[in-house]
């Protein structure tokens, strides 16, 4: 599994300008965030499609992001996570 390429950022356009928008991200290059001063949100591909890993706890989770569903999903779990407690 490599890191997603600029070809690969663009297809996930949409899903980029939904974290963009969430408060508490810092975008540090297209397509990969910060929480603050730690690494917590990037992209990979492979054949079998698109994924997020993404740092919910103190590890980086995979998840998967090939459709429309699934980001949704990504974007809500990532709003939620943020979230002031």
């Amino acid at each position: 599994m490599r890191h997603a390429t600029s070809d690969t950022i663009a297809a996930l356009a949409d899903l980029v300008d939904a974290l963009r928008a969430v408060d508490g991200l810092t975008e540090t290059r297209p397509g990969a965030f910060s929480r603050g001063s730690k690494a917590f949100l990037h992209f990979h591909e492979d054949p079998t499609g698109y994924y997020a890993d993404v740092r919910f706890d103190a590890d980086f989770e995979r998840v998967r992001v090939t459709t429309k569903r699934e980001q949704a999903a990504l974007v809500r779990r990532v709003r939620t996570t943020l979230q002031p407690r």
